[in-house]
């Protein structure tokens, strides 16, 4: 029986045959607990950069490194596992929290081992206090280290994230004064350092690439945006002639993932990322120099194809243009697109199949194609096909791999469970129908994919279900720092002008009383259309109050969200909100995220999108008639103790569901109320005597009655 104690991660290195038997005797060892990577990490010096053939990092034993040897020929052992054993103590004494104060020496043991499975006996061979053992005596070696004395179990936390460069990564971007240990503030520095640690299904997500197609599915907030930017930096370090993109949907993101690889690639090779190997880029471009260059412009340029800016492809393809122009582009491919052996792609929900069969169409054999992405950020259910239908066949015999965060290390669980039962509608009361439903998966199992369970009922079509999120998708630190009614609350004002002027006194108090920086805080306005205008008065008001606003990818650089120049709260539109988090988050004027009819699906998706932002609170504050059923609608919610109980639709109401609360294009939605227009005033000339059922022809009346029976 395999030992579930230990996690593996295989990454690369260039002995596989010892990496293969030590992975096997090592999963064969019931004791044996912890973290074993073997290619990683990889450390810097002035001399080299050297990947670690194997580590272990064990809560009872310490670190454990393995220089692994493949044949007979053991060389100089001893000098390489002093080797190795003086890099990793030089990493780790960068970190203040892994040094004692007095002594200045390390709290974590390191040991070291040289793995030989190839060599039986090693009379001779044997040198003092440097073991060398083969797969029958490595059981023993292990059991007989010394145990590791600490008197703090989050020490083992803190010395794999150290390993893992991810010490500081979720941290504020601004250094963080805290005076008061129960502030908002002080909570918040607790809470990004409980999170700054991989669990093992992201660690596997980074370190191991494999020839193929690797789909990485999660939650907001499962850590998918790191583990893109670490992958992209590892790669990079280990293969620096590849030539690797980043591409993204939302521009704000550009900034972000810039930080985290650049810290990456100086954690990981002790020098910044060779930007020429290693391109940040946007998905669609356009002339205008390397800020501006994007994939599909990029493809474009290099094939001679058309490139179709938005203008000219919303003429052409007014539903979907940069699908459209996509296809289109591929409809001419050619080998000379083929200019990149790794390509990673954030948000992929937000692309159609064609960006991602043009992504793939620029990839140098073997292909190497990563995307990451959140069925849930598009809460109707219509996930991205699989690999098979996107790229055809058998993907040129490549394989496809699978991971899906199930972890959600944003949203705790109060926050995560209010923004889908919004989403979904699955509390919403519609009045002479007992189903308030919005949108709904149309597979079922989607959500224990995603860390639901079932808590009472069956998850399937027709049935009743109860479903909760327990501490192992949802981890109790998330929400234990404060009370749920501090988590998260609704909040209705009789007007506009009544709920800025809350705002700003929130705001105001966040700053000088809750200890929060100003990057703490982000305001989202959820209706893109009118975000520069709600925000308007908002920021006037702290203006005065001599607290600095910006309006993100308004005021600055479309690639930028969080102002690192100077201390400056962030007011946004959703969109640019997208793939970003902050402590505290506001969803302004949220009545605009209800209604009925078609788009209301639209409109919670944005409400979910909203919400899912916050790392520790939320408050959503709007307005009037429509703003109270939204209270209402979370109340209930709160009231159930944060589960989704309700009935799943059959195929019949979910394709009424699609109907009815479809997503309408400018198109669609003119010609829909044009008609609105039509029938309305038809039924008034009715009502009035001015047209009569006689005047309609026979075949019109005949068609218009069966309607209103069915």
């Amino acid at each position: 029986m395999k030992n579930s104690r230990l996690s593996i991660t295989l990454g690369i290195n260039d002995k596989p045959v010892a990496s293969d038997k030590l992975k096997g005797v090592l999963e064969n060892l019931p004791d044996v607990e912890g973290e074993f990577l073997t290619g990683y990490p990889v450390i810097a010096s002035l001399e080299e950069k050297l990947a670690v053939d194997a580590i272990l990092i064990s809560p009872s034993k310490g670190i454990i490194l393995f220089d692994l040897i493949e044949g007979s020929d053991i060389g100089d052992y001893d000098e390489r596992q002093d080797d190795l054993a003086t890099k990793i103590q030089a990493k780790l004494m960068l970190d203040r929290e892994l040094i004692r104060k007095k002594t200045r020496d390390l709290k974590i043991p390191i040991n070291t081992i040289s793995f030989a499975p190839a060599i039986q006996n090693f009379s001779n061979l044997e040198k003092e206090d440097y073991p060398i053992v083969n797969t029958e005596s490595l059981g023993e070696t292990l059991k007989n280290l010394p145990e590791w004395e600490k008197d703090d179990d989050s020490l083992y936390h803190k010395t794999l994230s150290s390993i893992q460069g991810l010490r500081g990564i979720r941290n504020s971007r601004s250094k963080r004064e805290v005076s008061n240990d129960n502030s908002r503030g002080a909570k918040l520095k607790k809470l990004e350092d409980s999170i700054a640690t991989l669990d093992s299904y992201q660690s596997k997500a980074v370190i191991e690439t494999a020839k193929g197609i690797q789909r990485i599915r999660g939650l907001a907030g499962s850590g998918k945006t790191i583990v893109l930017a670490k992958k992209a930096a590892y790669l990079h370090t280990q293969h620096p002639e590849w030539r690797i993109a980043v591409t993204f949907n939302t521009r704000a993101l550009k900034g972000q993932f810039q930080r985290l690889i650049t810290q990456f690639c100086i954690e990981q090779a002790g020098e910044e990322p060779d930007w020429s190997k290693l391109r940040i880029i946007n998905a669609w471009g356009g002339a205008g120099g390397e800020t501006r260059d994007g994939i599909y412009y990029e493809y474009c340029r290099i094939t001679g194809n058309e490139f179709l800016d938005f203008g000219k492809a919303s003429r052409r393809f007014s539903d979907n243009p940069f699908d459209g122009a996509c296809r289109l582009a591929l409809d001419n491919r050619t080998e000379l697109s083929q200019v990149y052996d790794v390509i990673l792609i954030d948000e992929a929900q937000d692309f159609s199949p064609s960006f991602l069969k043009l992504c793939y169409a620029m990839l140098r054999s073997p292909k190497r194609l990563v995307y990451a992405y959140d069925e849930l950020q598009n809460l109707s259910g219509t996930s991205l096909p699989s690999p098979e239908e996107i790229f055809g066949g058998n993907v040129e015999g490549l394989p496809v791999h699978d991971i899906i965060l199930q972890k959600c290390y944003r949203n705790s669980r109060p926050v995560l469970v209010s923004a889908h039962g919004l989403g979904f509608g699955i509390y919403r009361q519609v009045e002479n129908d007992s189903n308030g439903l919005v949108q709904m998966f149309d597979y079922p199992k989607l959500w224990e994919e995603i860390g639901y369970i079932v808590k009472e009922g069956e998850l399937q079509k027709g049935s009743h279900v109860i479903l909760e999120r327990d501490n192992k998708s949802s981890p109790e630190f998330l929400e234990n720092h404060s009370e749920i009614d501090d988590l998260i609350q609704f909040m209705v004002f009789d007007d506009e002008q009544e709920q800025n002027q809350w705002l700003v006194e929130q705001i105001k108090i966040n700053l000088e009383k809750d200890e929060l920086n100003h990057n703490d805080i982000v305001v989202i306005n959820p209706d893109p259309s009118t975000a520069r205008q709600k925000t308007g008065d908002i920021r006037r008001m702290l203006f005065d109050l001599q607290i600095q606003t910006h309006l993100a990818g308004v005021d600055t650089n479309p690639d930028v969200f969080f102002r690192e120049d100077m201390q400056s709260v962030t007011f946004t539109g959703i969109y640019r909100a997208k793939g970003n988090e902050a402590g505290m988050v506001y969803v302004i004027n949220a009545q605009d995220c209800n209604g009925s009819g078609a788009g209301l699906a639209t409109l919670r998706n944005r409400l979910f999108t909203a919400i899912t932002r916050a790392k520790a609170w939320v408050r959503v504050i709007g307005y009037g008639s429509k703003m109270k059923e939204l209270e209402n609608e979370f109340n209930r919610l709160k009231s159930k103790q944060f589960v989704l109980d309700f009935t799943y639709p059959n195929n019949e109401i979910l394709s009424k569901l699609r109907i009815v609360h479809r997503d309408l294009s400018p198109n669609e939605k003119q010609k829909l109320e044009q008609n609105n227009r039509i029938l309305s005033n038809l039924v008034t000339d009715l009502v009035n005597g001015d047209f009569h059922i006689e005047d309609m022809d026979e075949q019109t009346k005949n068609k218009l009655l069966d309607l209103l029976k069915g």
